[in-house]
């Protein structure tokens, strides 16, 4: 399983980190590790596509993000 870390800006809130949550827990295959203001850890078993669809999911919910490397 692979695993990757979104930052995230504009998170600042128990309610921010609720919505990326639960737009993160939407993507088929892509198993959600934590969730804290700014940052994601993500673990999929899926292709790297997994990682556009993560970024796209937050996006979706209001926020930027960008894979930490």
């Amino acid at each position: 399983m692979a695993e990757f870390t979104l930052r995230i800006d504009g998170m600042h809130c128990g309610a921010c980190v609720r919505r990326v949550s639960r737009a993160l827990a939407s993507i088929p295959g892509v198993k959600v590790g934590e969730v804290r203001v700014g940052a994601a850890r993500l673990d999929s078993s899926e292709d790297p596509s997994a990682v556009q669809s993560a970024l796209d999911a937050v996006a979706k919910a209001g926020y930027s993000a960008h894979l930490e490397t």
